[in-house]
């Protein structure tokens, strides 16, 4: 069940996205806790990656569209990584929390114990 690869150009000179970061994504998204029947994509963007999944719940989207998951960024200046969650009926996104390391961040969105994330 690995990630549907989405591929962006333009990224050289930054430290992210980058291969390997963006394969441990994919690889930690298998352990997730929430709608583990379904397979996300994953996307790079200027300084990150995004999440995005079928909406299989009809929470968000009740045709069981395509909808966003999660924003991942790395503060370049700051040296960590910052999680953004999608406030759907705003259309926006919202910094949820910030993490020293990838592997935290990763573990907190594959747990989202208060379904912040995966709706």
């Amino acid at each position: 069940m690995g990630a549907t690869v989405s591929t962006v150009v333009g990224f050289a000179g930054s430290a992210q996205p980058n291969d390997l970061d963006f394969k441990r994504i994919e690889r930690a998204l298998e352990a997730r806790r929430r709608y583990r029947y379904v397979s996300p994509i994953l996307l790079k963007t200027a300084n990150g990656y995004k999440i995005q999944s079928p909406c299989c719940s009809r929470n968000i989207d009740p045709d069981g569209g395509i909808v966003d998951i999660a924003l991942l960024l790395f503060d370049k200046q700051r040296g960590n990584w910052r999680l953004l969650r999608k406030d759907h009926a705003l259309g926006v996104w919202e910094l949820d929390s910030e993490f020293a390391r990838l592997v935290e961040l990763l573990k907190y969105l594959n747990e989202d114990a208060d379904r912040r994330f995966w709706q």
